[in-house]
């Protein structure tokens, strides 16, 4: 009977925290914003605005500076990422700090107007989606 009460309370305390780290991953603790709503429209959109805008060399100044609105915009979602509790793992947490070094780089490769330079960067952007996408999308 002690034994069955153990596994019982051992059960219900993995799976407490099982599900207050999933919520972590739908939205922060304190903020509206959940992360289905920040993928969908912060990250996906210019996430693949980058990727649309770098299949070939910006034309313009405007086309350049578009793109660079998008990197920092990604680069802020990096943060936003790990802010209010939203981090449940070292996979998530390794994953936004890719995104951040990622889109800092590819902003400083758009900001100097190097193409192929930006593109190269996009991969650590892309990679580290790819990465916490594995982990975390259902």
């Amino acid at each position: 009977m002690k034994r069955l009460f153990c596994v019982v309370m051992i059960v219900g305390i993995v799976s407490v925290l099982s599900a207050v780290a999933s919520a972590q991953v739908k939205k922060g603790k304190t903020r509206v914003l959940t992360t289905k709503q920040m993928m969908s429209g912060l990250i996906k959109p210019n996430c693949a605005g980058i990727g649309e805008g770098l299949k070939a060399a910006p034309a313009d100044d405007k086309a350049w500076d578009e793109l660079a609105t998008k990197a920092a915009l990604l680069n802020e979602s990096s943060f936003i990422l790990m802010d209010d509790g939203r981090c449940p793992d070292a996979e998530w947490a390794n994953a936004s700090k890719a995104l951040r070094d990622g889109s800092a780089t590819v902003l400083t490769k758009i900001e100097a107007k190097d193409y192929a330079g930006a593109q190269e960067a996009f991969k650590v952007v892309t990679g580290s989606c790819a990465a916490c996408h594995k982990a975390h999308k259902k």
